[in-house]
């Protein structure tokens, strides 16, 4: 393939790990070839898919639901496990029973983190998008009565005062017995599947470059990482890079299929008759 393929990732520790041979050209790709990267956070790529702006893009599994006519989920790449889900924090002193009435902050319209909130807390309706980043802050400045918090802010927040009302990773778990889906790596169904076979393969490579030695990756993941402690950012890597980043397989595959199911019997997504995959 002479022309370049759009990608995009987030910055945080897991995708940057994910995609640094990539970006580095430390893998050979005979069949594909990327253009630089750009790196946003998950919410600006879940919106930008529904603009069907990039070929190749981190994708949150519930913007998923929203784009499967165009794209098509990678077995590598994706985020999913058990104890990593989002959590819901809050100041000290928050009552819980008052949850329906308060203020929650959310990293997006259609971020996981969301549609978990919306199905765990359906009669909460008050809830402000904010960028992954800013929540906890805003939190503790009073801004929100409580926050739903993703990536890096799962390792500090009681260092910031907060507590946690709810593992909604936990209670996505408890309540379908899967690990719990996060976000995933999507292509462009229109590249044709053996494009999409190709990119699905040099992803796995990727992944398998940084395994190899994964001291390598750390500089390129501390100029993009929000929180730069060493210790923080190897618990990312060891908590959201996973077997099921490696390769989804017969597990992963039927935890996606089950939250798009649940997520369409809530009303948070459209039907869809498509697969997940090619």
């Amino acid at each position: 393939m002479s022309e370049k393929l759009s990608v995009g990732y987030s910055p945080c520790p897991n995708d940057t790990y994910i995609f640094y041979g990539l970006a580095h050209q430390k893998i050979a790709m005979p069949e594909v070839a990327f253009a630089s990267p750009l790196l946003e956070d998950v919410e600006t790529l879940n919106r930008w898919a529904m603009a069907k702006k990039l070929d190749v893009s981190k994708l949150s599994f519930h913007a998923l639901g929203h784009v499967l006519d165009e794209y098509c989920v990678l077995s590598a790449g994706s985020a999913l496990g058990r104890g990593c889900g989002p959590l819901l924090v809050a100041r000290p002193g928050f009552d819980a029973k008052s949850l329906e009435t308060a203020t929650i902050a959310i990293p997006g319209k259609f971020t996981t983190a969301n549609m978990l909130f919306r199905m765990y807390s359906p009669a909460s309706t008050s809830l402000v998008e904010m960028r992954f980043d800013t929540i906890m802050e805003a939190v503790i400045a009073g801004k929100v009565d409580t926050g739903v918090i993703i990536h890096e802010s799962r390792f500090t927040y009681a260092e910031q005062g907060l507590i946690c009302l709810q593992d909604l990773g936990k209670w996505w778990e408890e309540t379908s017995g899967h690990p719990i889906p996060l976000g995933c790596i999507v292509a462009r169904r229109s590249l044709g599947e053996e494009t999409v076979v190709a990119i699905d393969a040099a992803i796995a490579e990727s992944i398998a470059y940084a395994d190899a030695d994964p001291k390598r990756c750390v500089p390129y993941m501390q100029q993009h990482a929000q929180e730069m402690d060493t210790k923080v950012m190897q618990s990312h890597i060891g908590l959201y890079v996973n077997e099921y980043s490696r390769s989804l397989g017969r597990g992963g595959l039927a935890a996606i299929d089950t939250f798009l199911e649940r997520g369409r019997d809530a009303g948070i997504l459209p039907s869809s008759t498509r697969t997940t995959q090619f």
